[in-house]
């Protein structure tokens, strides 16, 4: 066998209270995409940011085709070949598409040296149309929804033009047409001689673009196997250490009396007369593709962006939602797509996971510290939250951990409306499932669920009834059990 373009040897990283990495190996060779996989807190985040040079190692070697470095900073990674897209985005909110995806690398003019300009939009216009989407790339990021930031990320590391790319779960937030795009694209990044890890909790993924696979668990590699040897089963019990037995646990719930009505909500040019209803005890599931208007709706519903004509009726009486702090003593909760929103970053797990029920932790103008803290406890063990303590601050935490974080924040809330968006984007399947099992809790001690998704089986599976959404509007309604897969992404076509 040829030698590997990349080779890790014995990689090591402690942090205060936990052993990230314990000695893990793992080799890539000329065009293969080997997948790395594991629960949160496995250790596979830490192990792409060594290799892209924002985390220094504590011990282990690393050979680039066969010649030992020392990768010192993101800068050195990608001048010995090394790309990375992160799980956490890197962009810059305030530049444009094209400025953040040759951000450190604008084209500049041979007179006077100022960027070039028109250079700057045809390299990026280049760069997405290699991707296959189309995107303004003089739009600020600050105004695309995450999987256009996604894509964004996803192009300035293609235009880098390296031989190895660190992928750490860059389809979590694409559509299914788009994820279909970016796999062919992987495919075709083969071909032109690039080597990939690749990082993602969707094991459906695997066999469509993985060569190889390994996988580590609290911080060790359990081993690394072809695909041909790595079915889905297999691959859980070796991430859990367990069998998880059924992915779906959806309890049936009777439903109740109305808890939610939203009459002829719009938003002008972007929701166009929405209307549903919600019942105590019900699931109710909105699918649709990116830029269908399922975050637009839940930010409207929420009192985070204003609405130009609808009422919204609460338990019957209607009510005024001009806030998020209106929709919260509404008996509204929200779980944002970009989970990180509303997270206190240097502050600890149980601030966070009360912020919203702050009121019943205190008493006499106080907080009652040590509830709060049993209270986190509870949701660290129910969520499986990966923390050396319970008063870890949130940013040591890993991606998919502040993740549950944020999903603990409403539990915790007692809201008797909860909007989840994408719930489950970027956790692992063990954790899914967990939650799964929390959401069925909710719904059976009477909140009604707003669930919205772009998993389709999830949708399936867990929803009492299903809405499809189509350019801002509701184009179709099942109840369970009515729709197969390509009945709901029919109906999507068909608006088009």
């Amino acid at each position: 066998m040829s030698l590997p373009v990349l080779k890790v040897e014995g990689l090591d990283k402690s942090y205060p209270g936990v052993h990230a990495l314990d000695h893990v190996d793992l080799d890539l060779y000329e065009m293969e995409v080997h997948g790395l996989l594991g629960e949160n807190g496995a250790g596979k985040s830490t192990f792409m940011k060594i290799l892209s040079g924002s985390v220094l190692k504590d011990g282990g070697r690393i050979f680039i085709h066969g010649q030992e470095v020392n990768i010192a900073n993101p800068q050195h990674a990608r001048q010995l070949g090394i790309g990375m897209v992160y799980q956490e985005l890197s962009l810059i909110p305030e530049l444009t598409v094209a400025e953040n995806i040759f951000l450190g690398r604008w084209p500049r003019r041979k007179i006077f040296g100022g960027i070039d300009w028109p250079q700057l939009v045809a390299r990026a216009k280049d760069a997405l149309d290699k991707l296959g989407v189309s995107i303004n790339v003089k739009e600020r990021v600050s105004n695309l929804g995450i999987g256009e930031r996604q894509l964004t990320e996803i192009a300035r590391a293609i235009s880098m033009n390296v031989k190895i790319i660190l992928f750490d779960e860059p389809s979590s937030a694409l559509s299914d047409e788009e994820r279909e795009r970016f796999f062919y694209m992987i495919h075709a990044l083969k071909e032109t001689g690039v080597s990939i890890i690749y990082v993602s909790h969707r094991l459906s993924e695997a066999p469509r673009v993985c060569d190889r696979v390994t996988v580590l668990r609290d911080g060790k590699k359990i081993d690394t196997l072809p695909m041909d040897r790595a079915d889905e089963e297999t691959l859980i019990r070796m991430m859990v250490g367990r069998d998880v037995g059924e992915k779906f646990p959806k309890d049936e719930t009777k439903e109740g009396k109305e808890v939610l009505r939203v009459k002829d909500l719009t938003i002008y040019g972007r929701l166009h007369h929405l209307e549903l209803t919600l019942h105590q005890g019900e699931i109710l599931g909105i699918f649709g593709l990116m830029g269908a208007g399922r975050t637009e709706f839940a930010r409207a519903l929420f009192g985070i962006d204003r609405i130009d004509e609808g009422k919204i009726f609460i338990e019957g009486r209607r009510v005024g939602i001009s806030s998020p702090k209106d929709a919260i003593e509404a008996g509204l909760g929200y779980l944002t797509e970009d989970k990180l929103d509303g997270l206190l970053m240097q502050m600890t797990i149980p601030p966070n996971i009360t912020l919203p029920s702050l009121r019943r932790f205190c008493k006499f103008g106080f907080i009652k510290h040590n509830d709060e803290k049993e209270t986190a406890k509870g949701y660290i063990e129910d969520l499986g939250i990966h923390t050396p303590r319970v008063a870890q601050k949130i940013e040591f935490l890993s991606g998919g951990n502040q993740q549950k974080v944020a999903l603990a924040k409403w539990l915790c809330s007692q809201s008797k409306i909860l909007i989840l968006d994408e719930p489950t984007r970027g956790i692992d399947v063990g954790s899914k499932i967990e939650v799964y099992r929390l959401i069925n809790e909710l719904s059976k001690g009477g909140a009604g669920i707003i669930l919205i998704s772009s998993e389709l089986p999830e949708v399936l599976n867990m929803a009492d009834r299903i809405l499809v959404m189509s350019d801002g509007s509701f184009v179709a309604a099942y109840n369970r059990g009515e729709a197969s897969q390509e009945d709901l992404l029919r109906s999507v076509v068909a608006k088009k």
